[in-house]
């Protein structure tokens, strides 16, 4: 692996990473496990997935990228270096980067992006916004005089862009992901059952039997928790038809912004979108209904592209060629990276 060329997807909930001629490589949670007196990490990944809600008062389980861009750079950092360290393991050959961001991020959270993933030595940090690399990944030809409609659902943001030429015609992007239906499926458990349940029973029942359009046979899934009243252990049987009431409030916001962005979309592409339809990718694109939610709502088909959760990271690593096409002035026009530090 040593002077691979990377890609990294730094997502809220997860860090995927792509090895040229490899594939995806490294796909694991955003999470790092730190004993508070000390300040010293105990895991990070899979591992201190694990031990989400169960940790002792003196083990604290951080997110350290909030809302797709980084909420506490010394972890975040130490997240990004522990994996490319046993990737590329010496510093002697270190690769080139492509790393996404958000579609709407600042310049502020652009450069702390770079400076933590520089900072373990690369050559040459790239970034790509998320919808090019979602719409790349999906099998899109974005370098054509041809409108194409992509929404990626991340975990902690949603990106929706209208594609042509290989860059950015509208665009837009709203903190409200996979993270967000958990909270949704959280509260609507307390408020119906006096049930509280945390972040990790949420997300097991969301994939069980979440859904965003109402199913032919309900499923049931029971959750666990505690008794808000009593403080007593309690379970309850939720059923699909619930699981859609509790997460149709981030769906609706979700729709909103499409409709905001096709709004001010110019007609010729908006032609070329609704005979093509739109592409949904991201993780949350897994949850059944989501499609038929969106194509009704928009009146235009949707499709769920494969394997939508890790469309970004391997469009991602199809821009990697694209390093070798900058030029000193800058980007040639059809170059799908947004910036090169």
């Amino acid at each position: 692996m040593v002077g691979t060329d990377l890609a990294i997807d730094l997502g809220t909930s997860h860090i995927k990473i792509y090895a040229k001629g490899k594939g995806v490589i490294v796909d694991e949670p955003s999470l790092v496990t730190v004993n508070k007196a000390t300040d010293e990490v105990l895991a990070t990944g899979n591992a201190a997935y694990a031990m989400v809600g169960r940790t002792s008062a003196k083990i604290d389980v951080v997110q350290p990228l909030n809302n797709g861009v980084i909420s506490n750079f010394d972890l975040a950092q130490y997240l990004i270096n522990h994996h490319l360290k046993k990737i590329c393991g010496s510093r002697v050959f270190m690769p080139r980067v492509v790393v996404s961001v958000p579609c709407e991020v600042t310049e502020v959270e652009k450069r702390a992006v770079v400076d933590a993933v520089s900072s373990f030595g690369v050559r040459k940090v790239c970034l790509i916004e998320e919808p090019v690399a979602a719409a790349m990944g999906a099998g899109i030809d974005i370098f054509t005089p041809h409108g194409s409609f992509v929404i990626d659902v991340g975990g902690g943001t949603t990106d929706i862009a209208v594609l042509s030429l290989g860059g950015i015609s509208m665009s837009g992007s709203i903190k409200i992901g996979g993270d967000a239906f958990d909270e949704a499926i959280i509260k609507f458990v307390r408020r119906k059952y006096n049930l509280m349940i945390g972040k990790r029973m949420a997300e097991d029942a969301k994939i069980a039997i979440g859904c965003l359009y109402p199913q032919q046979e309900p499923m049931v899934h029971r959750v666990k928790g505690r008794n808000a009243v009593t403080s007593l252990p309690q379970w309850a049987e939720l059923n699909s038809d619930e699981l859609l009431e509790a997460m149709i409030e981030p769906a609706v916001e979700i729709i909103k912004l499409c409709q905001q962005i096709l709004e001010g979309t110019p007609p010729e592409l908006m032609g070329d979108i609704y005979e093509e339809g739109g592409f949904l990718t991201g993780g949350s694109a897994q949850i059944p209904g989501f499609a038929q939610l969106l194509s009704r709502k928009l009146k235009m088909k949707i499709h769920v592209a494969e394997d939508p959760q890790y469309c970004v990271v391997q469009g991602a690593g199809k821009a990697i060629p694209y390093i070798d096409q900058l030029d000193g002035k800058g980007m040639s026009q059809l170059n799908p990276l947004s910036a090169t530090y």
